[in-house]
Order: structure tokens, then C-alpha cells, then sequence
């Protein structure tokens, strides 16, 4: 921050401008909704200036963090802390003669394109405005906006004679519209009705008029060559090719293989311009932003440099047609994840395919595996430094503090830099709450982040108070779980929620076939995931990378803080989420020691460890029962209230409980490739799931030692899979609220397992 000799008052200018302006109290008063902070603005005569309505929220924000020692997350981690802002009259004033923040860069861009299906799918207006607000308070101005564009499709698909039965085929279910939208599968969860399509087109205006009320610039969607079955008969000479397999148990094409109309095919060019024109038409002119990732996970049939630069050049020729002033805004992801195809030369033809400045870049696993540094700055393209983060909408306390508070700030300063933004692009929210935070706050620093000092200021904050105890957990924390420095991509692979699909007898020298052996070590496709770290006895390990012992000493300092935070919701929802941390890392081990107990032929020891494993399940469930934020039942009720008539009511639930467990398709003795990749620490999901799931496996376990044979894992994957399948189209309800004492029930967890 520098210090203004101008202004004797709190003064937030940013140096990139936007062009509709803001200056109405009320929408300050709107964006925090909370009626202590509509008492700043009027008890103490100061000035948060800026030139759009996101600025003037951020410097808000900014002030109540650092002058009132205030907190704000997402309601599902804590909500917000407002008891440390002082009474009207004894705000406190900005020192010396005022502040002036600048964005080092201009962009703040926020979403990936699968968190419209994790995180966002049963949301209402109401859970929409709140997150707008929020994310105008953590100053985001390039927002993802890809809500109801299916309605959009609709009108020009059928524009094109293809009929309502057609696109049932196209559109996948509410909870799997992203992968539908890529092209990844198509109709399953579906079919979509038109009070959907209807309803969410309508929920998508309301979305855009606050966005560019608070002078933010949506990004929307555009057209990457997916398109319906049906479309292949209507234009028999077009150039339509089917992709292959993405993930089914056995490549059933009732699922799988979507149609991909080349880019080099005129077809392509009208209807992506009819897709830009129509949302025109229905949104009026909001933006000239449009994402698009035709090459996400889909490699082109051949690495030609000019047959890439062509399909580039075809892609933008489609979105400037409906937008002569368009902009592609890209997904990095797949230099990332199909490395071994994209060398210089093809990303240079596609990266270069475009005029210059066309083109923006997500960098979207900067965080980890920055493309930034390998690809001369994307080769002179403008691009954004993103934290991806998180997977499948998982709930693990996981981070790399370090990465964040350095690595855009590296990048800004690089030579030659081409960054234009940073930017949060993780596939779910509402976890990790201090990732977020500190990520939000780079688009406003300049120089790297003191992580030690700016973790104190942040546990004050987000507790309302300096307690010693949970300061010094926190620095216990930053040092382990928020400190991942193996590069590995995935997260949350315990074994509770992603339980090991195979045979242990295998290392004691039982036949199995390729099939089964397969599921050992590897559940998800190509580069993308790792599912276990495969130690030098070949059991399944989950993955760790900090000193659990380390942790417990953190929750133990957390407990010890309990009589003077127990009020906060902060600090319980942080208690809860780090006692499960904890027990589920100690599950882990008992289920290896299960493991070996039965490679053993130890049927009491693999009872005694067994029995263990089911325990914490069942304790861990009781724990998140405490706290509204970690319940199965909102996320099914959330689903349920968006359904107009009872059919799409047991539509969505299924689409809710099948997302959360098994995701995909299914035969009767193989599970999803997919299955647990969204699981959830979710009271109720390990009662009524994963409990179910553990016992019918240690059940055959036993039954195998007790005569003698080879473990059968066919037969206990038949009886899984049929339980699972009856789970995902029950009714049955479950709570929505809390019950119980967290406190009380973690430090009686922490006595039973480590006192």
C-alpha cells in the first residue's frame, strides 16, 4: 500500500477502470446485507472510491478485514465474523492521510466450467445473490456465467429441425450438465424438462443484471462443436465424427461417444454464430468475453501444426461472426493434462491462431503446475494465473499457502510477463476457507504475502479474537496441511469415502484376472487423477504428505481454545472439519492394518481392525451431524425444492445422490470409473453409504479367511453395486439441521483415539 498526500480519507483506486460507474450507497449496503455494516457508512465520515460497484465492495471489504478486524466466507464454512467491528461512533480512521490500492493486474477471474454442476446445480436466486455479493467483495470482475444455457441450445438446435426427443438424448441431467456441455457424455440423468430449461434461463438473467450492476463482466459460454446425434441425418455431408470413450465401465454408447462437428466444416462457423447471436438476443449485449474448450480432454485427430491453426482460426471465426468484438477466453487445462501432445509447436499454432489479444489463457493449475514457465508466457499470450485446487467439490483440508501468496506475484514480475489476471478455478467451493482468502486477496497485492504473520491476522479475524492456541495450531497447520509440495492432483482419497476396489489376496498369490487387477492402483483416467500412491509392499496407500502426528497436536491446541471460541461458528465449523481431517487420515491406517491382518490369515486381528474402521465411521458421522454445514440432507432438499411435480423431484434426488457416490454408469459387477471421485464428508453419507459399503467388504473378508478361499470380489462388488443403485433412487429424508455438541463431541473423539 501507498501512502496518498491527497486524500484524508479511505480512498480504494484500482488502475484498471471499467466503464459503468457505481456510486450508490445502497448497493454497498446490498452487497454485505448485514445491517452492521450499513452502520459504517453512516457513523464515521470516510470515502471508499472507485469506479465500479466491485471496486467500491472490495475496498469495503478491505477496510472491516484490516481496520475492524472483520471476517467474511461462504455461509458452509463459518459464515461471518462482525462482533470485532467497534460500535457506530468508534470506527477506527485510516492513518496519516489515506490508502490507495491498486490490481497489479486488471482481471480477477473466478469458476471452472464444472462447478456450475458440483457446487452450483440446486441453487435458487436467493443462494446466487449471496455468492455475486461475495464475490464482489473479494473484488472478482471476470466471472464464468454458464447458467441456463441450455435453454439457449434449445432454440437453435430445434432451429435446425432437431426435435425435443433429439436434444433429450443431447442434455445430460442437472448434477452433469458440465460433462454434457463438453461433450464428455450425453443423456445421462436426463432428460431435462422444459420447466428446467425455463427455469434456469430465467435464474441466468437475473444472474447477469447483478453482475453488470456491480460492474463486473460475465463470461459467457460459446459454441466448442458438440452437438446432438440427430444432427449427423439433418446434414448428412457435414463433417461429424463420433469421439470415443470417456469413462463408462464398457463404452456403452447409450452414455458415451458424443458427436464433435469439425470446426473446418462451414456448419460449424453458423452455428456457433447463431449461439452468440441468440444469447444476444436474450441477455442483450453483456459482455465480449466467451469461454470455449474444444480441445478439453478431445485431442484433435492429428498434431499438423496448420490443421490445428485452422480448427483455432474456425473457432474465433464462429464467435466473431455473432460478436465482431469477441474475445476467446481458453481453459489451459489441457496443456496440462495431454502434455504429451501438446508440444510448442501445436500450442503455438493454436495459441497463435487468433489475432493477437483475442485470446485469453487460463492458466488453470498454476498453483501446482504452472504452463506459464514452459511455454515462453503462453508465447506472448495474454493469460490468467489461476489456482485450480480443488476436485470434484471434495471436502479435505488441503492448500499450498506458499505457492499462493508467491506465485503470482513471481509470474507478474517475470520478464516478459503476458499475465493479465489471477484467477480461483476450482471444480467446488465451500471448503478451505483460508485458501480462498488469501487466493482472493492477490489480485490486489503487488508483493509476496508474510504467510505466518498474515495467518495470525487471519485466525483474529476469523474468530473475532487473539487466542494463543488456535495461533499456534494454525502455524502447525501451515506448515503440514497447507503445505503440498508433491505436485500430486488429486485430493480426499481416504478410504471412508473412496474405498479400495480390489482383491487383497493378490499379494498373497491368488489368481485374478486383468480385469481385476486393474482396479488396484488406478480408478480415473489418463494424467488427470491419481487415486492411491503405491508404496514398496503394493498396498493401496492413501495420499498424505504431512506428519499426522503433527495435526493431532493441532487439534489438541484447537480443543484447548474451545472455552473461549465455543460461541463462534467459525471456529466450530474449522474444529469439526479438522477432528474429521484427523480421524479419517488415523482410518486410513486401521484399514491397512485390516488389510494385513487378512493377507496374514489373522481373522481375529482383522476383526479387531475392522470392527475400528466401521467405529470411526460411525463417530465421524455423529461429529458432522453437529454442524449444519457437513449434512447429506441439504444437498438433497436443495435438490428437491427445484422441482416443480414429483417426477422431477425423485429426478433431481437421484441426480443429487448419484453425483455424490457412485457418478456414472454402472454394470452389475464393475462400479463407475468414476465412483467417489465427488464423494463428501457428509453426515448421513457415511451412516447410510460408506458404512454399508466397509462392512459388506470386511464381511467377505472374513467369510474368506473362515473357509478358506480366495477372496471373491466379484461377488462382494455384484452385492455393493446392487446396494448402491437401490441407495440412489430412495426417497429416504435426512436432516437439515444440527444436533449434538461439537465441542463436546470432538473432545471425546480425540480422548477415545488419542487421549
Amino acid at each position: 500500500m501507498k501512502q496518498s498526500r491527497k486524500l484524508k480519507f479511505l480512498d480504494l483506486c484500482f488502475s484498471f477502470c471499467f466503464t459503468i460507474p457505481c456510486t450508490s450507497e445502497q448497493k454497498i449496503w446490498h452487497i454485505f446485507g448485514v445491517f452492521v455494516i450499513y452502520l459504517v457508512l453512516l457513523s464515521v465520515r470516510f470515502r471508499i472510491k472507485g469506479t465500479t460497484a466491485v471496486e467500491l465492495a472490495s475496498g469495503l471489504h478491505w477496510y472491516i478485514k484490516y481496520w475492524c478486524g472483520a471476517h467474511i466466507s461462504w455461509d458452509k464454512t463459518g459464515g461471518i465474523q462482525i462482533n470485532s467491528i467497534p460500535k457506530p461512533g468508534s470506527l477506527p480512521l485510516v492513518k496519516d492521510e489515506g490508502v490507495v490500492i491498486q490490481r497489479p493486474v486488471p482481471w480477477n477471474y473466478y469458476q471452472n466450467v464444472v462447478t456450475s454442476s458440483y457446487s452450483y446445480v440446486w441453487w435458487n436466486w436467493e443462494r446466487w445473490e449471496k455468492e455475486i455479493d461475495w464475490m464482489a467483495l473479494q473484488g472478482i470482475n471476470l466471472p464464468l456465467a454458464f447458467t441456463g444455457q441450455e435453454a439457449i441450445w434449445q432454440k437453435v438446435f430445434m432451429n435446425l429441425n432437431v426435435s425435443s426427443e433429439d436434444l433429450n438424448d443431447f442434455f445430460g441431467g442437472p448434477a452433469f450438465l458440465a460433462w454434457a456441455r463438453m461433450g464428455n457424455l450425453h443423456a445421462w440423468g436426463g432428460p431435462l424438462s422444459q420447466n428446467w430449461l425455463d427455469q434456469q434461463l430465467s435464474l441466468q438473467k437475473q444472474i447477469l443484471s447483478r453482475m453488470l450492476e456491480l460492474g463486473m463482466t460475465p463470461v459467457l459460454p460459446s459454441f466448442s462443436g458438440n452437438v446432438p446425434a440427430a444432427l449427423k441425418k439433418i446434414f448428412p455431408s457435414a463433417n461429424i465424427t463420433r469421439l470415443g470413450d470417456w469413462n463408462t465401465v464398457n463404452k456403452n454408447p447409450r452414455w458415451c461417444c458424443t458427436y464433435l462437428l469439425d470446426p473446418s466444416d462451414p456448419l460449424f462457423v453458423e452455428i456457433g454464430e447463431a449461439f452468440i447471436r441468440q444469447q444476444i438476443k436474450e441477455y442483450g449485449d453483456v459482455t465480449d468475453i466467451y469461454n470455449c474448450d474444444t480441445f478439453n480432454e478431445n485431442i484433435p485427430p492429428t498434431n499438423d501444426s496448420d490443421y490445428i491453426s485452422s480448427l483455432g482460426a474456425a473457432v474465433y471465426k464462429a464467435m466473431s461472426k455473432g460478436d465482431e468484438d469477441a474475445v476467446w477466453l481458453m481453459q489451459g487445462w489441457l496443456f496440462y493434462s495431454d502434455s504429451s501432445f501438446w508440444k510448442p509447436p501445436q500450442m503455438k499454432a493454436l495459441l497463435h491462431s487468433v489475432p493477437f489479444g483475442k485470446m485469453i489463457v487460463l492458466d488453470l493449475f498454476a498453483d501446482v503446475k504452472p504452463i506459464w514457465r514452459t511455454s515462453s508466457q503462453f508465447y506472448g499470450t495474454p493469460y490468467v494465473w489461476c489456482m485450480l485446487h480443488n476436485f470434484g467439490g471434495n471436502i479435505e483440508m488441503y492448500g499450498i499457502l506458499d505457492a499462493i501468496s508467491s506465485g503470482p506475484i513471481d509470474a507478474h514480475i517475470s520478464e516478459n510477463s503476458t499475465m493479465v489476471g489471477v484467477g480461483m478455478c476450482m471444480e467446488g467451493i465451500e471448503h478451505n476457507p483460508v485458501v480462498y482468502e488469501l487466493m482472493s486477496e492477490m489480485a490486489f497485492r503487488s508483493e509476496k504475502v508474510r504467510v505466518l504473520e498474515w495467518l495470525r491476522n487471519y485466525s483474529r479475524r476469523r474468530y473475532g479474537k487473539a487466542v494463543n492456541q488456535v495461533e499456534a495450531a494454525w502455524e502447525i497447520l501451515y506448515r503440514t496441511i497447507y503445505n503440498c509440495t508433491d505436485g500430486i492432483a488429486d485430493h480426499n482419497r481416504d478410504f471412508i469415502v473412496k474405498f479400495p476396489d480390489w482383491d487383497p489376496s493378490l499379494n498373497s498369490g491368488s489368481d485374478t484376472s486383468k480385469e481385476d487387477t486393474k482396479h488396484i492402483f488406478l480408478s480415473l483416467p489418463r494424467t488427470r487423477r491419481f487415486l492411491f500412491q503405491q508404496s514398496s509392499s503394493k498396498l493401496p496407500q492413501a495420499h498424505l504428505w504431512y506428519s499426522t502426528q503433527e495435526v493431532v497436536n493441532a487439534l489438541q491446541l484447537f480443543l484447548d481454545a474451545g472455552n473461549d471460541l465455543n460461541r463462534s461458528l467459525t471456529y466450530r465449523y474449522d474444529l469439526v472439519d479438522l477432528t474429521r481431517q484427523v480421524l479419517s487420515k488415523l482410518a486410513n491406517q486401521v484399514y491397512i492394518d485390516a488389510i494385513i491382518a487378512f493377507q496374514r490369515k489373522d481373522a481375529d486381528a482383522l476383526n479387531l481392525h475392522s470392527q475400528k474402521f466401521l467405529q470411526l465411521i460411525n463417530d465421524i458421522d455423529v461429529l458432522l451431524a453437529s454442524d449444519d454445514n457437513f449434512l447429506l440432507g441439504t444437498w438433497l432438499e436443495s435438490a428437491k425444492e427445484l422441482g416443480v411435480n414429483p417426477v422431477e423431484m425423485k429426478q433431481y434426488e437421484w441426480n443429487a445422490r448419484t453425483q455424490v457416490t457412485m457418478w456414472y454408469d454402472t454394470t452389475k459387477t464393475n462400479q463407475s470409473q468414476l465412483h467417489d471421485y465427488a464423494n463428501k464428508f457428509w453426515s448421513g453419507l457415511l451412516k447410510d453409504y460408506y458404512l454399508p459399503r466397509a462392512s459388506t467388504y470386511f464381511d467377505h473378508l472374513a467369510k474368506s479367511l473362515k473357509e478358506n478361499e480366495n477372496f471373491n470380489i466379484v461377488g462382494w462388488r455384484e452385492e455393493w453395486i446392487a446396494f448402491s443403485n437401490k441407495w440412489q433412487v430412495s426417497t429416504e429424508l435426512y436432516p437439515v439441521k444440527a444436533r449434538g455438541d461439537a465441542l463436546a463431541i470432538s473432545k471425546a473423539l480425540y480422548k477415545r483415539y488419542f487421549g
